[in-house]
């Protein structure tokens, strides 16, 4: 019993209170995630009532989703007008490690992380690295960027020396909190447990791509000790 005691539904943890979600798709029919406007606003009012404080719509740039920055800007600067009082929106994005976002890197046609814009979110295939993966995160701090590697629990390939190493190098990791009540499966769930344990997470993020999905996270149980080391991070985001 008492193990049960210990856990408590993420709706009820307190686990977003002043949270800054570092990673989501919600900006509305650009890409995998959110499709209409009437659920975005939905999505945020919900967040809102939970807590959070500040919301970086990142969607998704790559080359099967080569969204324009220009046309990215313009659809978040319109949400801004209708978003919910009391949440922050900022525009990001999730930048696919592939030969577009070198073409944009070479160009500075970004749109970076952060308010002092330094950061560049970036992932990979689940499955494999891009090639010389090494070349890639150098090519972005020599652009004035670090590099911040999104939901590094998921992909397969790699393991706890690989994020000790990329740590080692300078690259931030990035969790996506709902890894941890297992909205991944039991393997990524077990991932982000030993990578929060050690400490090695910089940011958080939901990933948020729909509704259904948000009501899944929040009505999933998390161990409250789980919410006190995902909020040590959220208190000394840098952002």
């Amino acid at each position: 019993m008492w193990l049960l005691s210990n856990k408590i539904k993420v709706e009820d943890s307190g686990l977003l209170e002043g949270f800054r979600d570092c990673h989501c798709h919600l900006l509305p029919g650009v890409d995998d995630g959110v499709r209409e406007l009437h659920e975005t606003l939905k999505i945020l009012e919900r967040w809102k009532s939970l807590g959070v404080k500040e919301v970086w719509l990142t969607p998704h740039i790559m080359e099967d989703i080569p969204n324009k920055t220009l046309e990215l800007k313009k659809k978040c600067e319109e949400l801004k007008i209708v978003v919910p009082k009391g949440i922050t929106l900022r525009l990001a994005a999730e930048n696919m490690m592939d030969n577009l976002f070198l073409k944009r890197l070479d160009e500075r046609d970004l749109i970076p992380l952060g308010e002092d814009r330094k950061y560049l979110l970036v992932e990979t295939s689940y499955y494999n690295p891009p090639m010389d993966m090494h070349r890639f995160f150098e090519r972005i701090k020599e652009c004035g960027y670090t590099p911040v590697l999104a939901h590094p629990e998921r992909y397969q390939y790699m393991d706890m020396g690989n994020y000790k190493m990329w740590k080692e190098k300078g690259v931030l990791l990035q969790l996506n909190v709902p890894s941890l009540v297992g909205a991944y499966g039991p393997e990524v769930q077990d991932k982000a447990e030993k990578l929060l344990n050690k400490g090695m997470y910089d940011y958080c993020g939901t990933d948020t791509h729909s509704m259904r999905f948000v009501e899944y996270f929040l009505g999933s149980k998390i161990s409250k000790n789980i919410v006190s080391k995902v909020q040590q991070i959220v208190a000394y985001e840098d952002l």
